[in-house]
């Protein structure tokens, strides 16, 4: 291999996988499903069967406690958000109002997370109207919505939770008998809500059948594409984090074969999870009319005079490991930055631990680069001190090839003679740099998937400007300054390289940098930073290198 294809392998390899994997390949799922893993059943939507149809009590036909629930569809339910009395609930995080009807969660306003970064934009509020009128946080009683029926009370006000406070609603439901007690606990430093559930039968006769917990969402990404969508999530035992982004297929409806230990809606910066606390619960889920929807489901088996607790946590917030790893069942598991999450979670945690000291999540970028660039430093000085050895013999190699162009075998054994002779390795240049491409590849991912850098700022306005300018590292570069002095900054690295000999070979080398900036120019901005800042870096060494070997 001679040094111009070394050169073209190493840069093509490089950033084919750093940039181009995911236009290639959108996003997988971290677990196969479908038929080859057997774990997940989808099945058209229908008119719900004759378990499906159960009313709120039996006298016989109960089902086992051991039995998976009824695989009916979760129906069309409707909430008429006037039908009952709003509570508040504010703490520092977050507004959430919950209706009396029923517990639904009407609104949960993070208060943190705005919409925009316009100084007047409200902020995310992770329930929607549309998505409201599925009735989050309601309970389905054999898929029949519990909100629309019997009597409900309150026992509690609005809460407003300061520091460590805690404060409590009871509501309270009878269904003709069977009694809904939901106690909800809120906490003033977390995002998770936590319910403490009992049925109590004082009918007659048997209940039997399921409870379902639910979750509902519109969606969480406002504009989706191939590097931030929604996602239906869920966690099981035996096959770990498995997601679902497409609509078609969660329009037929979504249904493990298997119980899950939680279950929920999210997007790359934010989740609506359910965790059953007391025990696994088995999956429904579906996409209809532009809401996702998810319910845990628990079966009931109640003598009269029989009660059953239950307990689950909802968390509905920002995805940060701080938050999610209290929450038992492993939710923290929900965040998942692709093939390479092993090596994405780590950098992602140095990033934060840089923000502390400086308080600006850009320059925590570039002190991140800085300190892999240093990490790697003995490939990449090896790498380019292979380089220019190439680049002395090539002279010599181009006359053993024309000598020898006739007789390949012997053109080869005088070639690794070469090699040998000048203790040049063909792969030197090309290897280290390969064994660098898993870090890059799982910072690119980290950057992408990390909330930290939602409407984060680097350099908020054009100095001396009121000019809006690197405001959010989430989104792209509005002036596009940074992708273009990116491809700049590739050129100058090229032109620091060993020149190809061959003018087909030269030529590509002076399209990629071009073909790489226009591809660059909607990267998330906190990317383009990363590789520039990481180009520029190279430059220093390659040079440095270059003048000492």
């Amino acid at each position: 291999m001679n040094d111009n294809w070394r050169i073209l392998l190493a840069l093509g390899l490089t950033m084919v996988v750093l940039v181009g994997w995911n236009l290639l390949f959108p996003p997988e799922q971290p677990v196969q499903t479908g038929k080859n893993s057997g774990t997940e059943v989808r099945q058209q939507s229908q008119a719900p069967g004759p378990a499906a149809e159960m009313g709120n009590q039996t006298t016989g036909g109960e089902q086992p406690v051991d039995q998976q629930p009824s695989h009916g569809a979760l129906p069309a339910s409707e909430f008429q958000e006037q039908t009952g009395r709003r509570i508040t609930v504010d703490t520092p995080l977050y507004q959430a109002v919950i209706n009396t009807r029923g517990g639904i969660l009407e609104h949960f306003l993070l208060k943190k997370y705005d919409e925009t970064i316009e100084e007047d934009s409200p902020p995310v509020d992770l329930v929607s109207p549309e998505s409201r009128a599925k009735a989050p946080m309601g309970l389905l009683l054999n898929l029949k919505p519990t909100w629309s029926q019997g009597k409900w009370s309150l026992e509690g006000k609005d809460l407003h939770l300061q520091g460590m406070e805690r404060g409590e609603l009871t509501l309270r439901g009878n269904l003709n008998g069977l009694i809904l007690e939901r106690r909800l606990i809120f906490e003033a430093d977390t995002y998770q809500i936590s319910e403490e559930l009992s049925v109590i039968n004082k009918t007659q006769g048997l209940t039997s059948g399921f409870l379902g917990q639910t979750m509902a969402s519109q969606g969480l990404v406002e504009n989706e594409n191939r590097y931030n969508r929604t996602n239906m999530i869920y966690y099981q035992e035996e096959n770990g984090l498995e997601r679902e982004d497409d609509t078609d297929d969660l329009s037929v409806g979504l249904q493990p074969a298997k119980p899950v230990k939680w279950a929920g809606i999210d997007s790359n910066y934010f989740l609506l999870a359910l965790v059953p606390t007391s025990g696994d619960a088995f999956l429904k889920g579906v996409y209809e009319q532009g809401i996702y929807r998810v319910s845990l489901e628990t079966n009931l088996n109640l003598q009269p005079g029989q009660r059953q607790d239950l307990s689950a946590i909802y968390f509905l917030g920002p995805k940060k490991k701080s938050l999610l790893a209290p929450i038992p069942k492993d939710l923290e598991e929900s965040i998942y930055y692709g093939y390479l999450n092993i090596v994405a979670k780590p950098l992602v945690q140095l990033l934060k631990f840089f923000y502390g000291f400086v308080g600006n999540y850009g320059v925590a970028i570039l002190l991140l680069t800085l300190v892999i660039k240093i990490l790697f430093w003995p490939l990449t000085h090896k790498s380019y001190k292979s380089m220019e050895k190439m680049k002395k013999i090539q002279p010599m190699m181009k006359e053993l090839k024309e000598k020898h162009k006739d007789d390949r075998t012997k053109m080869n054994q005088e070639l690794m003679q070469l090699y040998k002779t000048y203790k040049v390795n063909p792969a030197g240049g090309c290897l280290p740099m390969l064994l660098q491409i898993p870090v890059f590849i799982g910072l690119y991912e980290a950057l992408l998937g990390s909330v930290e850098l939602r409407h984060a700022p680097f350099i908020s306005h054009v100095p001396f400007t009121d000019i809006v300018w690197l405001a959010d590292l989430a989104a792209k570069d509005p002036l596009y300054v940074t992708p273009v002095i990116m491809g700049l900054s590739m050129f100058l690295q090229q032109k620091l390289s060993p020149t190809a000999g061959d003018p087909t070979q030269a030529k590509i080398m002076m399209i990629m940098p071009l073909f790489l900036t226009f591809i660059f120019l909607n990267f998330p901005s906190g990317l383009v930073v990363y590789f520039f800042a990481n180009n520029m870096i190279s430059i220093l060494q390659q040079w440095y290198t270059l003048r000492n070997v």
